[in-house]
């Protein structure tokens, strides 16, 4: 079962915690990959809130361009859309953060 590596960073701060996470096919819908990072979130911080609503969140997110997802390095723009992943991929959830001023 190939590892991934998934890392949340924002626009000018320091990278967020990375996760390794099994995938069991080659490729995927980027809805699924969100929600599985989402779970596997939840589940790792053991927080007792609902995976589902917060995965109905991240999609929200997604919608109005909250944040950007980079398939070793290459972003993926639509939740439909297929992702090819492979042993050593790294999935970046990148923050935007609004400019000020502007």
């Amino acid at each position: 079962m190939p590892l991934i590596t998934v890392v949340d960073e924002a626009t000018g701060a320091p990278s967020g915690p990375e996760w390794t996470m099994e995938v069991f096919e080659e490729t995927v819908r980027l809805d699924e990959l969100i929600r599985r990072r989402t779970f596997l979130e939840v589940a790792e911080s053991g927080a007792q809130v609902d995976p589902e609503e917060r995965t109905r969140v991240a999609f929200e997110a997604f919608a109005r361009n909250g944040f950007v997802v980079l398939v070793d390095d290459r972003q993926v723009t639509a939740l439909d859309d297929k992702v090819r992943l492979h042993a050593g991929s790294r999935v970046t959830f990148l923050k935007l953060v609004p400019l000020v001023g502007g």
